[in-house]
């Protein structure tokens, strides 16, 4: 198992904002955390950052328990979070801004040609500076740079927020062939429908608890629960 989250429950001074959250997820894997809005899902990803202390509750990655460590030391381990809202160094260029992502894990020539392969509009933009790219071109960089790290998990929260539905299914396609590398990837996203179609598993939130876990098939198969916790019917 790559990563496992045991009865986690983490506070915001007095609010209870995660309640014994547990999941697992393996290598190579497509994990959806879906819910409305407040359910805990930014929190559930800060949390593995290191970014929100647990109260309780373990978060192992590869063996490795996170909650003693530092957040710094965190994405050394091999776990890439691309945030909400992209957080780009916008001043700087695409290259710039790649070569940032290397830095990180040290990775090379190597890695960064298999990121723009994987982002190819990125290479004509490679001098452009960040702050004048699209809105889905940032959010590509922002996946990029991210990967550049050559991470085996990589977080990622509402990456197509703000973009049209077009632009969503061609990131989340490309974050897909992920899984040919054994990359996991755990996926908080509004747009339901584009999450659906390439995650593998999906945990429901609801009020800081994981109510609901399957498979996509067996979730697709019963819509009520999709309403139940989401509020979207297929």
């Amino acid at each position: 198992m790559m990563l496992t989250l045991k009865r986690v429950n983490c506070y915001y001074g007095d609010v209870h904002v995660l309640r014994d959250v547990s999941f697992n997820l393996e290598p190579g894997e497509i994990l959806a955390l879906l819910g409305r809005n407040g359910a805990g899902k930014t929190t559930t990803l800060r949390t593995l950052m290191g970014l929100v202390k647990p109260q309780s509750g373990s978060v192992r990655f590869g063996g490795q328990e996170l909650t003693t460590l530092r957040p710094h030391d965190i994405p050394k381990l091999g776990i890439a979070y691309v945030p909400q809202g992209r957080r780009l160094f916008t001043s700087c260029t695409v290259e710039e801004n790649l070569r940032i992502g290397l830095l990180l894990r040290k990775s090379g020539k190597e890695t960064l040609d298999w990121v723009l392969d994987l982002f190819p509009v990125l290479k004509e933009r490679l001098r452009q500076r960040a702050g004048t790219l699209s809105g889905g071109e940032q959010q590509m960089l922002s996946t990029a740079r991210a990967l550049c790290s050559n991470p085996r998990l990589l977080l990622m929260d509402e990456p197509g927020e703000g973009l049209m539905p077009s632009l969503v299914q061609r990131l989340l396609e490309t974050i897909s062939t992920l899984k040919d590398h054994q990359v996991g990837v755990l996926l908080v996203e509004q747009k339901i429908d584009a999450a659906l179609k390439i995650a593998d598993r999906v945990a429901l939130m609801e009020n800081g608890s994981i109510r609901y876990q399957s498979t996509t098939t067996e979730l697709t198969s019963n819509p009520e629960i999709l309403f139940k916790y989401v509020g979207v019917r297929r």
